[in-house]
């Protein structure tokens, strides 16, 4: 049976050249980075190597770079780093209500801890008004962490601007940018942000390794205790081959953007105009932005048949594709984004995302389009 994955934006293969520099160091390398002795010093050759090439690569300091387990970790030491270093006590955090759950529920967390946070609302395509977070600003408000692009409906932000409002107020600016990595171009000194979140496994790295990149200056508390590692920022020994692995893929990601940009928008306009092919232009709705969005993630509403309906189908055709977050699509229940969009209620229970990487085709795009039409057409009969 023909095997297509479409979720790319929940994890994606390891690239060949990724796992071949892993392999090197897990048959070669066992020091423990902390160590004094030759195995030790080897061990950290190979991790100061592999944080300057990430830092040359995404335009940050070496010393900005604290290794993580992976995007969720990078987005709890960002957020609960910096309130702790300021005192949680009535401090004010604003956020949208579109976030990865890694923030939204470490915000929740913050609530219950004495904090003050807001969930700002986006428009219909998913993208927050700069107004709102401008009229949402207090003397209080000591953080923004607002998500570089949208991993469900690939929405992206206006990074940039937020970014310049919070640096004239004094204000911490923190971005998820996961699923923004390998899909747009990022230079860390050329965006008034402060925190970056990161993860490997999004950019066909191995999954279990992520970073956060913390401007020079910025206060953060740490939130693991127990060695000196990372500066004092994040205790605990080493992850080399994942570290290793993580640098080769974010070079292989940087060097070939623009390439991979122009293969994920061949990809999405073969996919859509195949889809007007086989079922009509007026049986699907793309939701999200028609303008500012990742080109690698697509999500689409089939009016008339569930979401767990469609899934469950193309599963059967051998079609990997998802409801949404990784970390929630498994769950029946709507996607907080589509929600917060204030979408009609046939477009939620309908919506599939696709997202696209490597080793996909403009074959894959046509076949799925088709199949997607024979679903349709059994299911109507």
């Amino acid at each position: 049976m023909t095997s297509i994955y479409l979720d790319h934006a929940a994890s994606t293969p390891v690239h060949p050249e990724v796992a071949e520099e892993m392999l090197r160091v897990m048959t070669s390398q066992y020091g423990n980075a902390s160590s004094v002795h030759s195995y030790g010093r080897e061990a950290k050759k190979m991790v100061s190597g592999a944080r300057d090439k990430i830092a040359t690569l995404l335009g940050c300091l070496p010393d900005e770079v604290v290794f993580t387990a992976g995007g969720t970790e990078s987005d709890n030491l960002a957020i609960f780093g910096t309130l702790e270093a300021l005192g949680l006590q009535g401090k004010h955090v604003i956020t949208s209500a579109i976030e990865h759950h890694a923030v939204l529920h470490t915000c929740e967390e913050l609530e219950k801890r004495g904090c003050e946070v807001t969930y700002l609302p986006v428009d219909s395509m998913g993208r927050i008004s700069l107004d709102e977070i401008a009229n949402a600003i207090g003397d209080n408000t000591v953080l923004i962490t607002v998500m570089f692009g949208n991993n469900e409906i690939g929405t992206v932000q206006p990074i940039r601007e937020i970014g310049e409002l919070a640096r004239s107020k004094g204000i911490v600016f923190h971005t998820d940018a996961v699923q923004a990595l390998g899909s747009e171009h990022i230079s860390c000194k050329e965006f008034p942000v402060d925190l970056w979140s990161f993860s490997s496994h999004k950019i066909n790295g191995p999954q279990g390794i992520g970073m956060l990149v913390v401007k020079r200056g910025q206060s953060l508390y740490p939130r693991l205790f127990g060695g000196l590692q990372e500066k004092k920022r994040r205790a605990g020994t080493e992850n080399i081959a994942g570290i290793v692995g993580f640098a080769k893929a974010v070079q292989l990601a940087v060097e070939g953007l623009d390439e991979r940009r122009a293969h994920y928008f061949m990809l999405r306009e073969t996919f859509v105009q195949s889809l007007v092919h086989e079922i009509g232009q007026d049986a699907f709705v793309i939701n999200g932005h028609p303008d500012y969005f990742m080109p690698h993630i697509i999500n689409i509403s089939f009016p008339g048949v569930s979401t767990e309906t469609m899934l469950m189908n193309l599963d059967m055709e051998g079609i990997a594709a998802a409801s949404g977050s990784a970390c929630t699509s498994g769950s029946l229940e709507i996607s907080h984004v589509l929600k917060a969009m204030n979408l009609s209620e046939k477009l939620l229970r309908s919506a599939i995302r696709f997202s696209f990487g490597l080793g996909n085709t403009s074959q894959e795009m046509e076949y799925t389009a088709r199949k997607i039409g024979t679903i349709l057409n059994r299911l109507r009969k």
